[in-house]
């Protein structure tokens, strides 16, 4: 079966004020499509997808008692890279055929863009996370 990318759909970013972030991002003429809140650890993160054209940074802040864990990082790593994929479940199948470490059991929603998305991630030969997206 055939793992078919149509594009990269994103680049993950975890940034520690997403105010700030945000305000930076605009400068460089990034506008906020969506924003939204996420689980983590049981409590609340917040994320916003800031576009310029096509391309797409993924902001997210985890809940104040995870923050520590991004201000460690003295670089600013880059999260995660995202492949838009037309069909999730398709994609998962191909890549759980072709035996790649898949992260989640099964594709995962989320309550971004209009009607939400669905997403899983491999892992890479350096540990790289790669990100497979359908929004829906």
């Amino acid at each position: 079966m055939e793992i078919k990318i149509n594009h990269l759909q994103h680049i993950g970013l975890p940034v520690t004020d997403l105010k700030v972030s945000e305000a930076f991002y605009k400068k460089l003429g990034f506008m906020n499509a969506t924003s939204s809140e996420f689980d983590h650890n049981g409590k609340k993160g917040k994320m916003m997808m800031m576009q310029l054209k096509a391309i797409v940074m993924e902001l997210y802040q985890l809940p104040e008692a995870d923050l520590e864990e991004i201000r460690s990082r003295k670089d600013g790593h880059i999260d995660h890279f995202t492949f838009d994929v037309s069909d999730i479940d398709q994609t998962y199948s191909a890549v759980q055929e072709a035996s790649f470490h898949i992260l989640e059991e099964q594709p995962v929603f989320l309550p971004f863009w209009e009607n939400g998305c669905k997403y899983f991630n491999i892992l890479g030969p350096d540990g790289e996370r790669l990100e497979f997206n359908q929004i829906l």
